[in-house]
């Protein structure tokens, strides 16, 4: 079988989280071939693969945004839209009614009518629908500021929706943004089945990025968040079956309209074996030793992180930090969180980059996991396998892999704070440093829950069967 695994801003350039769950199942159904189709932001990125690509995988399709820049106009053309064409991009860009994907195909799959995005965007008839859309829900807002930002939101899917599309027997988008609907669009072409695997929530975690940005401005704000709910929206609707890790998440992917019947759970899965020569936590002289297993992105708050340790140091003046994970992916926030630590003085933080987590993991008394977003995060199921209890932000899967679901009465591997609170953050920290039985049950606690629910084989034997049961239905 041939599968279609389509990602965005993730595989195979970055390391860690989505990146590592897609390496995971390409390398654990060796009996299917994967094409990957990647949604990157930049061509200086093209072939630059951070992993080695396993022999299954028959090819990559690299598509950059910023090829759009290149992209040119003829001019602004006339009377080439039909009436029920221009009612399927107002749906669209509204997202308030459902839209069929295949009514999308007429428009983005004719290269004879349109050679390049710009030529469906700059024509009469669908800066008609943007007055439209205007004047019923945006009025209060600047008319060529609106024109401008449509023009930012929508020029990229346009662009994408037009590129060639691979052949496969299944399409399997990691999200449910931009990969989400041109995985729609392949399923439909080629009438095969699609899925998707939600790790965490795309829509609101572009709401979170989107209202804590500079390039988005006031009522602005509001447009863009919209347009990514619009995408998911498409994306659910569409999709044969969604994927999820664990049941808040479908909960949410509920509450945003989709189909409870298409949802099921799949949990993460870790190789335990790897972790197996890691004893249970140790008593020992040296310093109270702290790490964090994180991309040094801004949605996994190393600032914050960093300001609870100047905390921590106050009651535990011989901790260490250690922060591993690649430096390069937003060297502007690396350098951030450089300067707060030089700006508070912080002493003993290591920025390690990217390093062998197994080498890395006995040395640790406490781990630590920051992020205002996440799924259900690897860092966090490797950390437990090695037996290091956690401390986490209150986001995605960790309440339930810290303290378990409603059937687990193993007890609490850690503790769980609020994102962003650094006060309660450093409080857990200096608690459990002070207490190294707590902190050897905990860890106890953890290695025991990832054993029973969350492995590697158990993750794997799912998609085995859940492509097979795909292949039949059609």
């Amino acid at each position: 079988m041939r599968i279609c695994l389509l990602t965005e801003g993730s595989y195979p350039y970055v390391v860690g989280g989505v990146s590592s769950w897609c390496q995971m199942l390409i390398q654990g159904l060796p009996e299917h071939e994967f094409l990957v189709y990647s949604i990157g932001a930049e061509s200086r990125d093209r072939g630059k693969f951070r992993y080695q690509l396993p022999d299954n995988m028959i090819g990559i399709q690299e598509e950059f945004l910023d090829d759009i820049l290149g992209q040119k106009s003829q001019g602004m053309k006339e009377d080439i839209l039909t009436g029920p064409e221009k009612k399927v991009l107002y749906g669209l860009v509204v997202g308030d009614k459902p839209i069929r994907i295949r009514d999308l195909v007429p428009i983005f799959r004719d290269r004879r009518r349109f050679q390049s995005p710009l030529d469906i965007f700059m024509s009469s008839d669908f800066f008609q629908v943007i007055q439209q859309v205007y004047e019923e829900r945006y009025a209060y807002l600047p008319f060529t500021d609106f024109f401008w930002t449509l023009r930012s939101m929508l020029i990229p899917l346009f662009f994408l929706l037009q590129q060639e599309l691979p052949e496969a027997d299944v399409y399997h988008s990691v999200a449910t943004g931009y990969c989400g609907v041109i995985g729609a669009m392949a399923a439909e072409i080629y009438q095969k089945p699609f899925l998707i695997t939600e790790h965490g929530i795309y829509s609101r975690e572009r709401e979170v990025e989107i209202i804590k940005s500079d390039w988005a401005k006031g009522d602005f704000k509001s447009v863009w968040i919209q347009y990514f709910y619009n995408l998911a929206k498409l994306s659910y609707q569409t999709a044969d079956h969604v994927y999820t890790l664990f049941e808040h998440n479908a909960e949410i992917e509920r509450s945003l309209g989709c189909d409870p019947e298409k949802i099921g759970i799949v949990p993460n899965g870790v190789h335990l074996e790897q972790f197996a020569g890691i004893p249970e936590l140790q008593q020992h002289d040296g310093p109270f030793t702290i790490g964090a297993v994180v991309r040094v992105v801004p949605i996994k708050d190393i600032v914050t992180l960093l300001r609870a340790f100047f905390l921590v140091k106050r009651d535990l003046p011989d901790a260490r930090l250690f922060i591993m994970g690649g430096l390069e992916e937003d060297p502007e926030y690396y350098a951030l969180c450089r300067q707060t630590v030089e700006m508070l003085r912080i002493q003993d933080v290591t920025f390690t980059g990217a390093v062998r987590v197994v080498e890395y993991l006995p040395k640790m008394d406490l781990l630590m996991l920051s992020s205002i977003s996440e799924g259900q995060p690897l860092a966090v199921l490797e950390g437990q396998a090695a037996h290091r209890p956690f401390v986490t932000t209150d986001v995605g899967c960790c309440r339930e892999l810290i303290y378990g679901d409603s059937t687990d009465t193993l007890g609490p591997a850690g503790a769980i704070v609020a994102p962003m609170d650094y006060e309660a953050m450093a409080a857990e920290i200096v608690r459990l440093g002070k207490d190294f039985d707590l902190r050897r049950r905990m860890g106890n606690i953890g290695y025991e829950r990832v054993r029973r629910g969350y492995t590697y084989e158990h993750f794997i034997e799912s998609y085995r069967k859940i492509y097979e049961q795909e292949r039949r239905s059609r």
